[in-house]
């Protein structure tokens, strides 16, 4: 009679929600939407340069309809002494989520919200805020520093990466 070869345990297939294993972003606990928003310092104080960043994200509601609102927002910055924390602004970003505001209220909140936090040279947001009633809304809002001017632009002609 041949051996008896030993019967294979069925393992069981992976768990798909299981994240323990991970070590990078996203493991432990799920994050949370959060007003607060964290800084670092500037890592170059001595020059004028605009960090920019383009969140397509954003949602809350209408205050009068309850219906969401989605907007891209559009933060562009010079920075003084501190610089936004990316998480930290997604999280804060988040945390509109399920709120009514109007589209002109909000998009100034965030503005001032990011002013205080990070008391920047320059700051312009703006939120292009999808069709709503077969209307497109765009609210800009701007922040100069007290005293603060712009270098002159300066032009070098045409870009090398640009069409010619």
């Amino acid at each position: 009679m041949p051996p008896r070869t030993p019967a294979r345990t069925a393992r069981p297939g992976p768990n798909r929600s299981d994240t323990s294993g991970l070590t990078s972003l996203g493991s432990g606990p799920r994050a949370q939407a959060s007003r607060s928003l964290e800084t670092f310092p500037n890592p170059n104080r001595n020059r004028d340069y605009v960090i920019r960043m383009e969140m397509p994200e954003f949602t809350c509601l209408c205050p009068k309809t309850g219906q969401p609102d989605f907007a891209t927002l559009h933060l562009a910055y010079i920075p003084d002494r501190l610089c936004v924390e990316l998480k930290s602004l997604k999280l804060y970003i988040w945390s509109f989520r399920n709120e009514g505001h109007f589209h002109e209220a909000v998009t100034n909140a965030i503005a001032d919200d990011l002013v205080r936090a990070i008391r920047p040279r320059f700051l312009r947001l703006t939120a292009d805020f999808y069709v709503r009633g077969g209307i497109y809304t765009t609210v800009e809002a701007e922040h100069r520093a007290k005293g603060w001017q712009p270098e002159p632009r300066v032009d070098l002609g045409v870009e090398p990466n640009s069409a010619g």
